[in-house]
């Protein structure tokens, strides 16, 4: 039980629960930027240790860059000229980390506080407070729809154009299906784990992905709104086609605060089919006999289930029924003007600083390249026709 407690996954979640926490017992602290700032240092700091990593003071010097290159984002975006442009914060943050890693690349020293998915999890729950229940459900209903519809239309084309038209092997075919249809870099590790798969290609799938949600994080909510779509369609249109939750959060926020809320809770939806995609995965992999050591069992629903998705439910039941409308809004507001605002920007940073061009584009990927953008291509199609046709009324 306890080496559960240790994934990621949970520490991101208590994160944002001990927050919420924080906010509703003392709200007066948490509006003070310094000292919301340094808490979230410091339970970032001993999460990290909770996890079972071992530091020598690096993750605190690692943090402290990361937090200056948020500030950096920030203060760019303020400038009288970027203002009337109308660029956001989160523009400059994927940038910047772009251009070092990109470029010098990514220092050792500063690896240890770049996660991207550690922040994204963390301010996710606190989003949740912001969200009243009943939204969670109309909205959450028809996600799960969308999701099942889209994850088993995009996972079955995925897997066939691989294997047939780009002739990869079947491996490297699941891994690419799960990436795209599914959550991206979490879908990638969950059904790696799930065949005993080769951490190589692992590696590169996790790259393109991350790789692949830059653009589209841009891309889609400009097409969105050329199209004059309505935001509860735009957020269900992101929500359901970008590979990560950081970048799925970023582009909502291009688009608004409606479309953000309906993105995240589209990308919850997803999440949610995971540990069923996994638990599937496992069983198939294990009657073609390629990993008999490895037995699909309830225990691994739970395990690959995520975590983050029951924080952010939990804060939306407490926000929505604890507290009286205008008390629970306040609140709200200190934890997500604050604290959630802080862990989305480190997020879009490490974003930046985890994505390196150069290790994917060698000749020899070339046919997993043109294979992830097929699919991609039609889970983008797809997914609007889907997302259209569920939320247009709403």
């Amino acid at each position: 039980m306890l080496k559960s407690l240790k994934s990621e996954d949970w520490v991101a979640t208590l994160m944002g629960a001990v927050i919420l926490v924080l906010v509703i017992l003392v709200p007066s602290v948490m509006k003070n930027y310094t000292y919301m700032s340094m808490t979230i240092a410091i339970l970032a700091y001993l999460g990290y240790l909770f996890m079972g990593n071992k530091d020598n003071g690096r993750f605190l010097l690692s943090f402290a860059v990361v937090y200056l290159l948020a500030w950096l984002a920030t203060y760019i975006t303020g400038l009288a000229p970027i203002r009337t442009i109308g660029l956001e914060s989160v523009f400059f943050a994927v940038i910047i980390g772009l251009l070092i890693r990109n470029t010098v690349g990514l220092p050792k020293w500063l690896a240890p506080a770049v996660k991207s998915e550690y922040y994204i999890k963390a301010g996710l729950v606190i989003l949740g407070s912001s969200i009243l229940f009943n939204e969670i459900m109309k909205a959450g209903a028809l996600g799960m729809v969308q999701a099942i519809i889209v994850v088993l239309s995009v996972w079955f084309f995925s897997f066939w154009i691989a294997g047939r038209m780009f002739r990869i092997d079947k491996e490297m075919s699941t891994l690419l299906s799960s990436a795209v249809s599914i959550c991206g870099v979490s879908a990638a590790i969950a059904t790696s784990g799930a065949i005993k798969g080769d951490p190589k290609k692992l590696s590169f799938v996790i790259s393109l992905v991350l790789i692949i949600a830059i653009p589209m994080m841009y891309l889609l909510p400009y097409l969105a709104q050329w199209m004059g779509l309505s935001e509860e369609v735009a957020g269900a249109w992101v929500g359901g086609t970008i590979d990560t939750t950081a970048a799925v959060v970023a582009s909502g926020k291009f688009i608004g605060e409606t479309a953000e809320q309906y993105s995240v809770i589209i990308k919850s939806a997803q999440n949610v089919l995971l540990g069923v995609a996994a638990f599937a995965i496992s069983i198939y992999w294990s009657y073609k006999g390629t990993n008999s050591d490895i037995r699909p069992s309830g225990r691994m629903l739970w395990d690959r289930f995520p975590k983050f998705v029951i924080g952010f439910l939990i804060a939306s039941l407490v926000f929505s029924f604890a507290f009286d409308a205008e008390t629970g809004k306040a609140l709200s507001g200190v934890g997500n003007k604050g604290a959630r605002s802080l862990l989305f920007s480190l997020a879009f940073v490490c974003i930046g600083l985890e994505t390196d061009f150069r290790y994917i584009f060698k000749p020899e990927n070339a046919k997993y390249i043109w294979s992830f953008l097929t699919a991609q291509t039609f889970n983008i199609l797809l997914t609007l026709l889907v997302a259209w046709l569920l939320f247009r009324s709403i």
